[in-house]
């Protein structure tokens, strides 16, 4: 048994790309298998309204992010996009380069509200 890990992250490039990768599920019993304990620096839950979006922006800190209501896309700057519905989530880790100024037609993805009811996601820092 495995979890897909999905990452937002930035590329040799500086843009932002989406990639998944496999985390093995090797604790727990047969009924219930759990990956080995991960760190986190704590959580934050936020709600956005419909008709929220955000500016293209990277990530501060890379944290994960799981939809706990709503849906949410992430857009990126080579136009394409993905939307996250409720129990989806993904590891987003898109910083912006070592030593790079923040360039709004290059770097970072923007994020945004689809639907009628509120976005609630739950942001753990790694």
């Amino acid at each position: 048994m495995q979890f897909t890990k999905v990452i937002l992250h930035t590329g040799d490039d500086g843009r932002a790309r989406f990639r998944e990768e496999v985390i093995a599920l090797t604790e727990g019993k047969p009924q219930a298998r759990l990956s080995a304990l991960m760190p986190s620096g704590g959580y934050q839950l936020r709600m956005s309204p419909p008709g929220f979006r955000s500016e293209f922006h990277c990530t501060e800190n890379p944290q994960w992010v799981f939809i706990l209501g709503g849906r949410m896309e992430i857009g990126l700057q080579d136009g394409s996009s993905r939307i996250f519905e409720p129990g989806q989530h993904f590891y987003s880790a898109d910083t912006l380069p070592a030593g790079a100024t923040f360039d709004p037609a290059r770097h970072g993805h923007w994020s945004r509200q689809v639907g009628p009811e509120p976005l609630v996601t739950l942001f753990v820092r790694g």
